[in-house]
């Protein structure tokens, strides 16, 4: 599939799909020159029951309500899906791509089931709200994440039993996977940059997981991004408040 619109890539959307991103700013640039990516930015998509299409990630910017801690900050963040694309799109100047989760079976089989998707319940209530590193952070983290290990098993920075002191985009994504049993554990958190989840990378999923290729997303003309979202903040907390009662049954389940 080569290219579709907005509203053809998000009814595809299921939990697990990938959101790319490349941008032509400064600071796009450097990212994709420190990590040598073709791309600056990965968020992850969260369909569950009857809720609206969403988007895992972290990012510097607040405009967007963080529809699960009900309110406008920075760092890591649950988006309303559409919002989101429109905004890395036109207000970011980003071109999106989507790459979409396949399980057993294939795609049309699904494949994500309900212990995975409760797992990524527990990785947002355990990450939503974790600060944006700095630049000069987010480059030292990147190349700490390919230093020679020091002892074997885990690092610090990927054990999913503590919490991320900071955290950028594919970490967040890296680690929700790890969660969710999608990725190996063998890795830290922060070998992950954008560019691994871009299927040049060949990144390995867990068997019999794998990830499709890039498929081009059209946007249509910029909307007050601001504006659609607001009546969506308002509802937020009755969007959220059951799904939060999930994750906190999930964790108690998992413990």
């Amino acid at each position: 599939m080569s290219g579709i619109d907005l509203d053809a890539a998000i009814d595809l959307c299921r939990t697990g799909d990938l959101w790319l991103f490349r941008g032509s700013s400064g600071a796009d640039r450097a990212i994709r020159g420190v990590t040598n990516a073709p791309v600056n930015h990965v968020g992850m998509a969260i369909v569950v029951d009857d809720l609206p299409p969403l988007m895992w990630h972290a990012e510097l910017g607040q405009r967007l309500p963080d529809l699960w801690a009900g309110k406008h900050q920075r760092g890591v963040q649950l988006h309303d899906l559409r919002a989101a694309v429109l905004q890395w799109g036109h207000r970011y100047a980003q071109r999106p791509w989507l790459r979409q989760l396949e399980g057993p079976g294939g795609r049309d089989a699904g494949g994500v089931t309900r212990e995975m998707e409760d797992a990524a319940l527990r990785t947002v209530a355990r990450l939503d709200g974790t600060p944006f590193p700095s630049t000069a952070r987010l480059a030292g983290r990147w190349l700490r994440g390919r230093a020679p290990r020091l002892r074997s098993g885990r690092g610090t920075d990927s054990d999913l039993g503590a919490e991320l002191a900071t955290a950028y985009c594919a970490e967040v994504v890296a680690v929700t996977y790890e969660e969710m049993g999608l990725l190996p554990t063998a890795k830290r958190a922060n070998w992950y940059d954008p560019g691994r989840f871009w299927s040049g990378d060949e990144l390995e999923l867990t068997p019999p997981y794998r990830l499709g290729g890039e498929i081009s997303v059209t946007l249509p003309a910029a909307p007050s991004v601001e504006g659609a979202s607001t009546s969506r903040l308002r509802s937020a907390a009755s969007w959220v408040t059951p799904w939060r009662k999930r994750a906190t049954t999930a964790r108690s389940s998992a413990e």
